[in-house]
């Protein structure tokens, strides 16, 4: 019962604060958002990221210190709050070392994964990319796949069924490699690695899913986050062990928070649920 009256609760907080602007009020003060994302891959690429979208983070392209990148690899763990980072930091001890920089960044509201994907990988706030809830339409405008396709490059995304990234970027001319498991996606997403993508998308819900389920801070939850942190550092040393010079990133959606019935749930206009890590490297 407990766990039935906390979902209530929060349901009605995400419908309060669905009133509330699109960049959020419990980012307020903290500096660059996900939408960074977009315009930063592109410029990696010498392409000219559209005027429309947010402009890219020069923090980020700093690392690459004028390198030419030959690909780009994405990791998508859901719900990796920058508070859960903070706490937790020394689970993180190894993703760091082998990476050159982490980050806060702000997310969207609400914050929920389709509408939070959707806006880091078109740049743009959700009331121009048009996915404003918890739904998974097909973007109807213009991706990262999109302009990166239009310049000559080659996409994948690897993803398990039913996700938001495996649906609302589809009807594309590129990849998508979706299965059934988390196993599955990161088997494939080693092997991708021996093909000649520019950029590749991977996504991982297992530490969201136990979080709901069992509390953000709970022993099923934490033990999620360690496989996402471990299967990181797998793909940063494979990675590293091409000669290709690729740029990689470990990019969370949106954070969490407990809530009643020791459940876990996020789509607030809290710090919480505002604030996520992410850490970059160029190899």
């Amino acid at each position: 019962m407990n766990k039935i009256i906390g979902k209530i609760k929060s349901l009605a907080c995400l419908i309060f604060t669905k009133r509330r602007t699109d960049a959020g009020e419990g980012t307020e003060g903290l500096g660059e958002r996900i939408t960074t994302v977009t315009a930063t891959l592109l410029e990696l690429f010498d392409v000219k990221p559209p005027k429309n979208i947010e402009k890219a983070s020069r923090e980020v392209l700093n690392i690459c210190d004028g390198k030419k990148i030959d690909r780009a690899v994405i990791y998508n763990p859901d719900a990796i709050a920058w508070w859960l980072f903070e706490k937790y930091k020394d689970r993180f001890e190894k993703a760091i070392e082998i990476s050159d920089i982490y980050v806060q960044r702000a997310s969207v509201m609400p914050s929920v994964t389709p509408v939070c994907f959707a806006s880091m990988y078109t740049g743009l706030l959700p009331k121009y990319h048009g996915i404003r809830a918890y739904k998974k339409p097909v973007l109807k405008c213009k991706t990262i796949f999109d302009h990166m396709l239009e310049n000559g490059k080659k996409c994948c995304i690897v993803s398990t069924s039913g996700d938001s990234i495996s649906k609302i970027f589809l009807e594309r001319d590129m990849d998508y490699f979706i299965y059934d498991s988390i196993e599955e996606v990161n088997q494939k997403a080693l092997e991708v690695l021996d093909s000649d993508y520019d950029l590749v998308v991977i996504y991982n819900g297992n530490y969201d899913a136990k979080m709901h389920k069992f509390g953000p801070e709970s022993e099923e939850a934490i033990s999620a986050l360690d496989e996402n942190l471990e299967f990181y550092c797998k793909l940063i040393e494979k990675i590293k062990s091409s000669d290709k010079t690729t740029f990689f990133g470990f990019c969370s959606d949106h954070g969490c928070h407990e809530i009643d019935g020791e459940c876990g749930s996020h789509g607030l206009d809290t710090y919480e649920d505002m604030n996520v890590v992410h850490i970059y490297g160029v190899s």
